[in-house]
């Protein structure tokens, strides 16, 4: 297992020149500082599908020195396109990162067949471990549990990011041991550890980590109505962090903490004014700002 807890899906700080590596230092002591147990850099949160190969690379270099190992770094190189996959994954390693992230292939959608052997082609490209992510809203389509189990008993692939709640309860009844399984989506964090997940790779994170790290571990601590408790307590607030498409509200509510999140790349732009006002009601009703 490479973690288990909470993760936060970093959000990239950019200025109109490329990457603002001083507030994404910040951020990272703040995660750091906050006890998070795992990062995902350059993932969908990063808006990593509008980086150059090159800002990964400096990107994914920046964090693994910055953290220096105190926790599980974790690197987003999923693509539509499977050997460009591969290269993205052998800069992750040549960067430094712990274990690769990877998506199923969005847009040129694929069979199981292909499924695996997508999996199969990137994670024999490089030693580290490789976590799939399963998100059929963003990729439109599904990574079934036999797929997962397949893979799981031949690849170097040691879990999945799972957004469909529907399918956790299977991939966990038939997976190999050591296969682990992440909620890949906060507004499941609790159903998911009810079912076996071990953690979350969290968006609310970036935000409140310490909340997040908390309710993960009381639940490890079989203190389930204290977790049950804090899940609902932020229940509202990641409803918000997902009413435009993520991570436009997380970097509003970031600047709105004062944290510097940094312009957001097209096509994404920024939040809607309504939309940013029901967030700032919602942060500060829970004390989050005043």
């Amino acid at each position: 297992m490479l973690f288990k807890g909470a993760a936060t899906a970093v959000i990239t700080p950019f200025t109109k020149e490329g990457i603002d590596f001083d507030n994404f230092s910040l951020q990272l002591d703040y995660q750091l500082n906050s006890g998070i147990e795992a990062l995902v850099i350059c993932g969908t949160t990063g808006e990593a599908s509008t980086m150059t190969e090159q800002e990964r690379f400096d990107t994914i270099s920046f964090a693994v020195k910055k953290v220096n190992k105190k926790v599980p770094l974790i690197a987003g190189t999923g693509c539509n396109d499977t050997m460009h996959s591969v290269h993205l994954s052998k800069d992750a390693y040549k960067a430094g990162a712990d274990a690769i992230l990877v998506t199923a292939p969005y847009y040129n959608k694929t069979s199981k067949k292909g499924l695996i052997e997508h999996f199969k082609t990137i994670s024999s490209c490089v030693p580290i471990p490789l976590i799939m992510y399963n998100v059929p809203s963003r990729v439109g389509m599904n990574i079934d549990p036999d797929v997962m189990v397949t893979l799981a008993k031949c690849c170097n692939i040691i879990g999945v990011k799972e957004c469909n709640l529907n399918q956790i309860a299977d991939i966990i009844d038939t997976a190999p041991e050591g296969f682990t399984v992440y909620s890949g989506d906060d507004s499941i964090n609790l159903p998911a550890l009810s079912l076996g997940a071990m953690g979350v790779v969290s968006v609310l994170s970036n935000v409140v980590p310490a909340h997040v790290v908390k309710m993960n571990r009381l639940f490890f601590e079989n203190r389930i109505e204290e977790s049950r408790k804090l899940f609902y307590k932020t229940k509202n607030l990641t409803r918000l962090l997902f009413i435009e498409t993520s991570p436009i509200p997380v970097k509003k509510a970031m600047q709105l903490m004062n944290m510097d999140s940094g312009m957001l790349r097209l096509p994404l732009v920024e939040m809607e004014e309504k939309s940013a006002g029901m967030l700032k009601d919602e942060m500060v009703s829970l004390g989050v700002i005043k």
